[in-house]
């Protein structure tokens, strides 16, 4: 039942959003009892939390995935981004608006575990792209990472982007070439080029 819960409690938030689900959304989703959830759940903080840890578990074992398919460092990113928006195209509200406002600690958290794991899996792309001549060799590696991290995060901001004014995939589209033709080397450039071509055909 717990783990009923937790998944229909993600495609609610996902859905509308952290803020407007209420125990009670849940619960008549469920066909159950609101006691039931409180006898898994303390309140509604403490689903939300396990929430986004499920996401963000979730989304690190797919990433982990495609990393172990060993694309090159170029096609490794847009897989990624493909993935992703995967994710991105259920949140139909702004699900990390409303959790960073109303539930900044929540917030905090998760975005300091989405940069320790980011920081490591880009590092890693980054060093590859460097091995395979993809990449410029006079990039600063943990520079190029943090900033590649504050980007992505950055654009989901909804009061600097919003998505009245910036589709969700064109976004990440547009912002994963940005970055990428920053560092690529006339190499990875040919290969930048071949995939941006194939996403438009």
């Amino acid at each position: 039942m717990k783990k009923n819960i937790i998944l229909k409690a993600t495609e609610l938030f996902m859905k509308l959003g952290f803020k407007s689900v209420t125990m009670d959304d849940i619960a008549k989703e469920m066909g159950i009892s609101k006691k039931t959830i409180y006898t898994h759940f303390n309140n509604k903080e403490t689903i939300i939390g396990v929430v986004t840890d499920h996401v963000f578990e979730t989304v690190c074992h797919d990433i982990d995935a495609i990393c172990d398919l060993n694309q090159n460092p170029i096609q490794e990113l847009y897989a990624i981004k493909k993935r992703v928006m995967q994710y991105m195209q259920k949140e139909k509200a702004s699900p990390t608006y409303q959790l960073q406002k109303y539930y900044p600690t929540i917030y905090n958290n998760i975005k300091q575990r989405q940069f320790s794991y980011m920081q490591q899996c880009v590092v890693k792309n980054l060093h590859r792209g460097l091995e395979q001549d993809l990449y410029r060799k006079n990039i600063e590696v943990q520079f190029v990472a943090r900033i590649y991290f504050n980007g992505i995060t950055g654009i989901k901001e909804e009061s600097l982007f919003p998505h009245t004014m910036f589709e969700g995939e064109t976004l990440y589209e547009m912002y994963l070439e940005y970055h990428l033709r920053g560092i690529v080397t006339p190499k990875g450039r040919n290969i930048l080029k071949k995939l941006i071509q194939s996403n438009q055909d």
